[in-house]
């Protein structure tokens, strides 16, 4: 085995394009980390995440340590402002999306149990918080993320990873 060269990985990544159904956004609910909303940019370029809601305190991506984390990822994937994460849900409904809660609380089902349909929205919330109550009561469903061992939560933007790419595996999977 040896690593793919550029053209190797062009070919590589056409592949699972052509194999990716349904469309996929992002809601961020007061992430105040610049970093953190970097990292989650970066990763929604590369997942094909085709619309980003920043909602409250997160910080727009062209501050520096946005864009610094983003690495310039940031024009892959198009931004609205908006002033809460309830009117970030609106518009992601607006748009045709089903939007889900990545939250720990009452009354959340696994990520992976949950049915979707093509056109789902995600929405993570602020590090030390999560999703503010209104976003929460706005959302279609709200899921968790499943943790095995004795750490109760994870980074947002480890999070916001996981859950876009348990959506995007589903278009991958025949059991789905």
């Amino acid at each position: 085995m040896r690593q793919l060269d550029g053209t190797g990985l062009k070919r590589l990544h056409r592949s699972w394009r052509q194999r990716t159904s349904g469309r996929l956004a992002l809601i961020l609910d007061g992430v105040g980390t610049p970093a953190n909303v970097g990292a989650i940019v970066r990763t929604a370029a590369a997942y094909r995440v085709e619309h980003l809601w920043l909602a409250g305190a997160t910080p727009p991506l062209s501050a520096p340590g946005v864009a610094r984390t983003a690495l310039g990822t940031d024009r892959y994937v198009p931004a609205d402002t908006v002033p809460t994460g309830a009117d970030a849900v609106a518009a992601a409904h607006d748009d045709g999306f089903l939007v889900v809660g990545i939250e720990l609380c009452d009354g959340a089902v696994p990520l992976h149990e949950l049915a979707l349909p093509d056109d789902v929205c995600l929405a993570v919330g602020r590090e030390d918080h999560g999703l503010a109550r209104a976003t929460i009561d706005a959302c279609d469903h709200v899921a968790f993320l499943p943790m095995l061992g004795r750490v109760g939560s994870l980074n947002v933007a480890t999070a916001a990873a996981l859950a876009i790419y348990e959506v995007r595996r589903r278009s991958w999977s025949p059991s789905f």
